[in-house]
């Protein structure tokens, strides 16, 4: 058991070194120009190597991302099933931006500004939005009653996930304040249609 945990530790600490590798080398030298290869050689690794962890480096790029929307999947997991669904998601929502998002460095915020809005980045960000979309669409079911569930699920899973989204966008466009209050009047703004009369998130 320790030999297997030390081997997904080390498993982990790559797949971050080569995300945080893809990242900056794209804010400086732009999303075209960099390779797979330097990549690799950024991180000290083997082009072998980052094959066995990455599918390209729009993925590795996107890995943070991922890892923050799965975190997301397993806050809403372990909040009570009888919650009405808007205030599990809000809740979610909130407890990940103080997790994971409340102590990043200035070049990450400067590093994402440079990327974002590329054609093959984006293009990345919608396919793992929408994995993740499934997965919570269907996490919701158990948590809905009555007519039309798994439309009603996929349609929260959608709202949630584009309101996320659109406000860290914001945020890092305009970081005027605590990402966190972004994230708050993204919710509130979202609440209506999500079928929810205001901002179901609990308290600070």
């Amino acid at each position: 058991m320790h030999e297997a945990g030390l081997r997904e530790r080390k498993k982990a600490a790559t797949r971050l070194a080569l995300h945080e590798a893809a990242l900056r080398l794209a804010a400086e030298e732009g999303l075209d120009r960099v390779t797979v290869e330097a990549i690799a050689d950024a991180a000290d690794v083997s082009r072998r190597t980052f094959s066995n962890y990455f599918s390209s480096k729009e993925e590795a790029i996107f890995h943070g991302d991922t890892v923050r929307l799965r975190r997301m999947l397993e806050l809403i997991r372990d909040q009570p099933a009888d919650e009405q669904p808007w205030t599990v998601l809000s809740r979610a929502a909130e407890r990940l931006t103080t997790e994971m998002y409340g102590d990043l460095a200035p070049t990450w915020l400067a590093q994402r500004r440079r990327v974002r809005g590329h054609p093959g980045l984006l293009a990345h960000q919608v396919a793992a939005y929408t994995t993740i979309e499934r997965e919570l669409a269907a996490e919701l079911t158990h948590r809905l009653t009555g007519p039309e569930v798994a439309l009603r699920s996929r349609v929260l899973a959608a709202t949630c996930l584009a309101t996320l989204r659109v406000a860290i966008q914001q945020w890092i466009e305009h970081p005027d304040g605590p990402l966190l209050d972004t994230i708050r009047i993204a919710l509130d703004e979202a609440a209506p249609a999500a079928g929810t009369p205001g901002r179901a998130a609990g308290p600070d």
